[in-house]
């Protein structure tokens, strides 16, 4: 009897077991120690500092160009077809620089002994291989790149600026978007009124999304759009003034030729700001990636870097600058291949340090990559096979963007309502556009910035995408839309005339 009052007394616990096992297995809540309830990775538990991360180029005006797309390959008849004009991809339309292309395929050894590919570029990848562990280009490299490579690089400083340049201060990197996070990771620190702000024109999207993914401020300042996009430092100490109210501005960032407004800083203008920086005692970022990308007369790119070494001390000694480059634009456009380079100047050797340190995390960037920015930084010499070739496609790339630039001002500019400043450099136009008052209203009822809406429409009934300016920075007031330059020039001129027709009708449906 007491051992049958005993397996009774057993029976409740065994009930209460089965059902903790079920409820573990099922998820439910109030299971036992160790089953799963709710996920653990949630909207409400996620980093929160990821949620306000914008990226205009990519959504969601992009989202639903790709889903138009979509709709066309399966045979819905709503558009013809869809126009991406909302990134700076050189490779949708444009020819890549043979030699560059040479080069990277013969990194495959038995490429090498190929009768039909120039000895020129056969003695350049050999070279390249060279200086890879392993003699190969999937092996991992050092962190900071390759030396060989930063040594070359160092050498294109040099014979652009005519000033020294070192293979230690320059970092290589998984395109120049990677360098530029680098460099803000390190710049930013502080809480509350002590916290990073960061000075910023109407500026690429990557800027405001790593800001707001590393919980720095966002200090907006704007280009004087009336005098061609000009920068005026009167504008950069009243953002400074107003960012101190909030947070401790501590680096201004300058991107020249400029995205998404396409202005060129003149060497006069780029004087006062290595001022302003030393008066204000702020960290110069200078994102340089279009530097060969100059197209207005009278027009010339000025490197930060030249300009302060030839100003001089105390300037040269004490502005801290760290300055970017990328195999992404220019005439080469190889944004696939992701790979770029910081330079930095008078950064204090400890930092430097925490730098090289930051940058191992990654192990090391793309090595193919790195053997392309090689090539563009050491190009074809004269009397080498590949010299002429080289230089008439580089000249053609560069010489069709330039007309498409004129092109671009010129078409928009017949339309009454779209205001489009001379394109001087870069890869974009950045038209102001004048909006009726009922087409603000019906903005707000859908709950969409005024410019949002007009590109939208646009999309939906021209397949045309380009990105709003909202999406950059503008001020309040005045709404915009960045336009990439890359399409063919006859596809380009379709697209213009499509756009300034759209937006005649669609002033004209909200008047």
């Amino acid at each position: 009897m007491r051992a049958l009052r005993a397996l009774r007394a057993l029976r409740p616990r065994r009930l209460l077991a089965m059902a903790a096992a079920a409820a573990a297995e099922l998820g439910a809540p109030g299971g036992p120690r160790g089953s799963r309830g709710a996920p653990v990775l949630t909207p409400e538990t996620m980093n929160p500092a990821i949620r306000r991360v914008e990226y205009a180029v990519a959504r969601p005006i992009v989202t639903r160009a790709l889903e138009l797309e979509q709709e066309l390959r399966k045979g819905v008849p709503k558009l013809t077809e869809v126009i991406k004009a909302n990134i700076g991809d050189a490779q949708d339309g444009q020819k890549p620089i043979t030699f560059l292309r040479q080069v990277t395929a013969l990194c495959l050894p038995e490429l090498l002994q190929d009768p039909n590919l120039p000895n020129d570029a056969k003695e350049r990848a050999r070279r390249l291989l060279a200086a890879c562990g392993g003699q190969s280009a999937g092996s991992y490299s050092a962190s900071p790149g390759i030396d060989l490579v930063r040594e070359d690089v160092a050498r294109y400083i040099q014979r652009r600026d005519g000033v020294p340049a070192r293979a230690q201060d320059i970092f290589l990197s998984t395109g120049a978007s990677d360098a530029i996070v680098s460099i803000l990771k390190l710049l930013v620190s502080g809480s509350g009124s002590s916290r990073t702000g960061v000075l910023i024109h109407p500026q690429y999207p990557l800027y405001s999304a790593a800001l707001a993914e590393l919980d720095a401020v966002q200090v907006n300042y704007y280009l004087a759009e009336e005098r061609c996009w000009a920068l005026d430092v009167a504008e950069l100490r009243r953002a400074l003034a107003e960012g101190r109210k909030r947070c401790c501005p501590r680096v201004l960032c300058i991107i020249n030729p400029a995205n998404p407004t396409g202005q060129v800083q003149s060497r006069e203008c780029i004087e006062d700001v290595i001022k302003f920086a030393y008066e204000e005692k702020l960290f110069l970022m200078a994102d340089e990636v279009y530097q060969d990308n100059i197209y207005a007369q009278g027009s010339a790119f000025h490197s930060f870097k030249k300009v302060l070494a030839e100003m001089g001390p105390p300037y040269s000694e004490v502005v801290e600058l760290a300055s970017f480059h990328s195999i992404s634009k220019g005439f080469m456009g190889e944004c696939g291949l992701r790979s770029g380079y910081v330079e930095v100047v008078n950064m204090d050797p400890e930092v430097k340090m925490q730098l090289s340190k930051l940058v191992s995390v990654r192990l090391c960037p793309p090595v193919p990559g790195q053997m392309v920015l090689d090539v563009v930084m050491d190009p074809p010499k004269p009397g080498e096979p590949s010299y002429e070739r080289f230089q008439a496609e580089k000249e053609a790339v560069l010489n069709s963007l330039a007309e498409k630039a004129r092109l671009t001002q010129e078409i928009f500019n017949r339309t009454p309502g779209i205001h489009c400043n001379p394109v001087q450099g870069a890869m974009y136009s950045f038209p102001r556009i004048d909006l009726p008052a009922r087409a603000l209203a019906a903005a707000k009822e859908k709950n969409q910035a005024p410019d949002m809406f007009f590109c939208m429409r646009l999309l939906e009934e021209t397949g045309i995408c380009v990105v709003p300016g909202s999406g950059f920075g503008q001020r309040e007031g005045t709404f915009h839309f960045r336009m990439t330059i890359l399409p063919p020039t006859e596809k380009l001129k379709i697209l213009l005339e499509k756009l300034s027709a759209f937006y005649t009708k669609f002033v004209k449906e909200f008047s």
